[in-house]
């Protein structure tokens, strides 16, 4: 058995050939636009990265402006409510009608610190402490002199009062 001579005709050199022309034109006309992909892709990348850089140092300034302005409003944040409770009205077998004029009346008495900001209520406290402990009650014909029990100052003023029989 052997292997036809087929190296001699000129049809099958002209198709070898033109195939190995074929396959070599190919391969660079693969390469160019391979190549071309590549350069698009490696450019749309730079972009990409170019506005990702930019996106961050612009977060990062929004964050630093907002890191500063809820430090300057921390520092200025204001009393928006102040709330008085009477504690030991049981004692005295008051009414909670008496007890709620008796709060609203205390309230009444420092009603100026609502919308203040904190640092001038707490500069104040002296003060404050002063107009309510000088106030006396009169409730159901009796006369009671108010202490403080306890006060605390944030966005809500909250005081907690005694009654005493004067």
């Amino acid at each position: 058995m052997r292997i036809p001579p087929l190296y001699r005709k000129p049809s099958w050199q002209r198709f070898l050939g033109g195939m190995a022309i074929g396959a070599f034109i190919s391969w660079f006309f693969f390469l160019y636009i391979f190549g071309e992909w590549q350069e698009d892709y490696s450019k749309q990348i730079d972009d990409q990265k170019d506005l990702i850089e930019e996106l961050t140092k612009e977060k990062d300034i929004w964050q630093e402006e907002f890191k500063k302005l809820n430090k300057e409003n921390k520092e200025k944040l204001t009393v928006q409510q102040i709330n008085l409770k009477i504690d030991n009205y049981n004692k005295y077998k008051l009414d909670l009608y008496s007890v709620f004029e008796a709060e609203k009346t205390l309230k009444e008495e420092i009603s100026m610190m609502v919308a203040k900001d904190i640092e001038t209520v707490h500069s104040s406290l002296g003060l404050i402490e002063r107009i309510i402990q000088n106030k006396t009650l009169e409730i159901n014909g009796k006369r009671y002199k108010v202490t403080i029990k306890k006060m605390s100052v944030y966005t809500t003023f909250s005081i907690h009062v005694n009654l005493q029989l004067e």
